[in-house]
């Protein structure tokens, strides 16, 4: 079956590019050309991945992030020409798995599409491989159903925050630069955009530390990077 995208973007100019450069890839794309549009589209339908610009009338591409994830843990992009480093760290803090400034190579949107469809679909397949849930200290993580538990209490991750956790527990006290960490989450060569990673490492921390301001799972190396002691 083909994957569906939720393409939210008020240029009609760059949506059709986009949908055009998508379709030809086998994807099948609704459009909406503003935030309610999009929403209205979402609650209809149901899409491996929505695509969403900033800056848009009626509704801002923020609140139709905040809305999505607070129901569903679908993949969301980020297509927009706003590319400050605090946009970029609300856009991700609300719940965004990635982001891409305009203007764009379809190609290179392309294939940020089918990674993140890639990493989210790899969830919902089951694995053969049965293994025991690793618990440390208050966690629970069972890597096989991709699950995290904290005092038995269930905890939502997103894609990119399980695989950042996963890459951790699996290499307890190993320490990671972020370009190394960049590399093996997106699969991408890494620009030197730290502040995708440090968002990711914050929402994560806020997830499982009692004290994310002074965590005990997650270290800061200084200069260096991360790494993980349990």
């Amino acid at each position: 079956m083909p994957h569906k995208i939720l393409l939210i973007e008020d240029d009609i100019s760059i949506s059709e590019m986009v949908q055009s450069s998508l379709t030809k890839d086998g994807f099948i794309v609704t459009t909406a050309f503003n935030g309610e549009e999009g929403l209205t589209a979402f609650n209809t339908d149901s899409f491996d991945i929505v695509i969403v610009d900033i800056m848009m009338p009626k509704l801002d591409g923020m609140d139709v992030i905040k809305f999505i994830r607070e129901r569903s843990s679908v993949p969301i992009l980020i297509m927009s020409a706003k590319d400050s480093d605090v946009d970029k760290a609300l856009g991700l803090g609300f719940g965004a798995d990635d982001y891409i400034a305009k203007p764009f190579s379809v190609i290179e949107l392309s294939a940020r599409v089918k990674a993140a469809i890639r990493r989210a679909t790899k969830y919902s397949t089951p694995e053969q491989k049965v293994e025991h849930p690793l618990v440390i200290g208050k966690l629970k993580i069972d890597l096989a159903n991709f699950s995290l538990s904290k005092n038995d209490i269930e905890i939502n991750l997103t894609s990119k925050e399980f695989d950042i956790l996963k890459l951790f527990v699996s290499h307890p006290n190993r320490v990671y630069t972020k370009a190394q960490i960049y590399n093996f989450i997106w699969n991408n060569e890494y620009y030197g955009d730290e502040n995708v990673i440090n968002v990711h490492i914050r929402r994560l921390r806020e997830k499982i530390e009692d004290d994310p301001s002074n965590p005990r799972y997650i270290k800061t190396l200084w200069g260096i990077g991360y790494k993980w002691e349990g």
